[in-house]
Parts: C-alpha cells; structure tokens; sequence
C-alpha cells in the first residue's frame, strides 16, 4: 500500500526550542528513512520556520499559509494541498466561526473540493469527522491552551482510506511522545 505522512502544526508565536524538538524529531521521519514527506504550518511563526529548520537540519516539501499574526501579504491565508489520494483546505481559522459548530470551516473545505480541512488558531489539538470531512487542529506548539500542553499532528494518507491523524505532545525537555485528544 502506498503510504505518505503529512507533519502539520500551527501557533508557534516565536518559541523556537519546542519547534527545534519536533524537526529533530520529524528529520528521522522523512525519506529515505521515513514516509513524512510533507510539512503544513497552519500560520502564525513564520518568521520561525526557517531559522528552526536550519538549526535541526530539517529539510522537506513546505505548504504554508499566514495566520492573524503573520504580516506577510504575500503569504495566502488559504491554501489547497493535493497530498495522498486526498485534497486538503488549509487555513489559520480565525476567520472561520471556530467557536460555533464547525459549519463555516465545513463549508469552505467542501466548496473548495477538499475531505480534509486543517486549521489552528485555537491552540487546541482537534479531530473530528462531520459528513466523511476531516477536521483538525494540530494545537499549538508555542502556546498551548490545552491540558496536554504543546502538540502538532501527523495525518497518515493510505490508499484507499480515509486519512488519519495522530497527535504527539511535546515536553519540556523536547521529547516528543503520542498523547490522545
């Protein structure tokens, strides 16, 4: 079966150690040794990203869109990835009614073809199917808002399955553990 993984975490807000702890960790994950051939940031750090990537010598295939507290313009707020047999909406969450029923996000996914919809802002790990549509929140890794603390994802893209995600805690010493939401 042809299996492909897809690193995804969001709210980084300048933390660099706990962002460090989780490309040291994902650099053992990607080809050749492992099957995370992509990495999605959901927004708000970008400045982060390269500084951190290049201190863990974490290298991969990058999607990336802006958050409320990104001021890049160039950057899209809105992403699609075609990743796996799967299509992916991706974006911040902010302007999509997080603290409702999900109905907002739902629908920009599926108007936008998408069985996967990615989003942050909460800074809470998330996961829920509505309608066959994955939803999910990877949390935050520099300011959690959850009793599990700092977290990011992994969804898992099989052939002829419905993705799944995993989620991983990361501790205060940069150990990176599976925790459940």
């Amino acid at each position: 079966m042809n299996n492909k993984k897809l690193l995804v975490f969001s709210d980084t807000h300048g933390h660099l150690s706990p962002l460090k702890a989780v490309f040291n960790w994902a650099k053992d994950c990607i080809p050749p040794n492992g099957s995370i051939c992509c990495t999605a940031f959901l927004g708000d750090g970008l400045s982060d990203l390269r500084m951190a990537a290049d201190a863990a010598g974490f290298y991969s295939e990058w999607k990336l869109i802006r958050g409320n507290n990104d001021y890049d313009s160039n950057m899209p707020e809105t992403a699609l990835l075609d990743y796996g047999d799967h299509r992916f909406f991706m974006c911040h969450g902010h302007r999509h009614n997080l603290h409702g029923d999900y109905r907002t996000l739902i629908t920009a996914g599926r108007t936008a073809g998408a069985d996967v919809v990615l989003f942050g802002h909460s800074h809470v790990p998330f996961q829920k199917t509505v309608n066959g549509t994955l939803l999910v929140n990877p949390g935050s890794v520099g300011r959690p808002r959850s009793r599990i603390g700092a977290t990011f994802a992994v969804i898992e893209c099989t052939s002829g399955r419905p993705p799944t995600a995993e989620f991983y805690g990361i501790g205060s010493r940069g150990e990176i553990k599976a925790v459940k939401v």
